[in-house]
């Protein structure tokens, strides 16, 4: 009980810090905007699939998958800068849970994915695209677990790092080919047969799968199943690994 209580004061008090500075708020949707906008039209041709809405079908749930990655991989800058104000360091004396500093923040962070995905499906309305509610809210599921999956990991690095110039490389130096890998652009039945057989290993690229599968309006693929129960079992390792970060580091 305490430990909820702990993570929603923590929760309260990080979601007004986004609030009073909603830059990174803005500029995390505007990025998914410019391929909707820009590259989304060419995706007709280039797909050969009969309609724009088609097309949006395949092309939305990777940008998705997208901003859930790139939104969560490089949260721990702002742990980095609070590490450095001695935020973290005060509170050694305070009595709230350890795993609660991790999960009011970790929360913060799905909240504010999960408010970007819904404005861009929104938008993506426009240009054809249709998904049932129930899918929409299974899709949301999955890119809730990637966050917070995603964000317990790199406020573990930041932690462990404390440096933005050694955790900028390593996320890009991660990022970059798991996104490549995800299929979020294109799908993967484009690629040949070794590429095929590395993404296999990529738990987003099932992620990619599954949400696609979704707004095809099928729940019952087996992508969707698997992706679930892999994303929550990586999300469990990743959060207990990040709490345990977080309690040798206020101790």
């Amino acid at each position: 009980m305490k430990t909820a209580r702990d993570t929603w004061l923590i929760f309260q008090r990080q979601s007004l810090l986004v609030l009073r500075n909603p830059v990174w708020l803005i500029v995390g949707i505007i990025q998914p905007l410019y391929y909707l906008f820009l590259f989304g039209p060419l995706l007709k041709s280039a797909l050969h699939v009969d309609s724009n809405a088609e097309a949006y079908t395949i092309f939305v749930p990777g940008i998705l998958i997208q901003l859930a990655i790139f939104g969560a991989f490089f949260v721990g800058f702002a742990l980095v800068s609070e590490l450095r104000a001695g935020v973290i360091e005060r509170s050694r004396v305070t009595p709230v849970s350890r795993l609660a500093l991790l999960l009011g923040r970790s929360l913060r962070d799905v909240v504010t994915l999960i408010a970007q995905a819904i404005v861009i499906t929104v938008l993506s309305i426009p240009f054809g695209l249709s998904v049932p509610l129930l899918d929409v809210l299974l899709t949301f599921a999955i890119l809730g677990l990637i966050t917070l999956m995603l964000s317990a990991c790199s406020y573990a690095l930041a932690l462990k790092l404390r440096s933005e110039d050694a955790l900028a490389p390593l996320m890009n130096a991660v990022g970059i080919p798991v996104l490549l890998l995800s299929g979020i652009l294109l799908p993967l039945t484009y690629a040949p047969g070794w590429l095929k057989a590395i993404a296999a290993w990529n738990p987003f690229a099932w992620a990619t799968d599954a949400t696609r599968a979704l707004f095809h309006g099928n729940p019952g693929d087996s992508h969707v199943w698997k992706s679930l129960i892999l994303l929550s079992v990586l999300t469990v390792a990743a959060v207990t690994w990040a709490a345990r970060a977080f309690a040798k580091s206020v101790r």
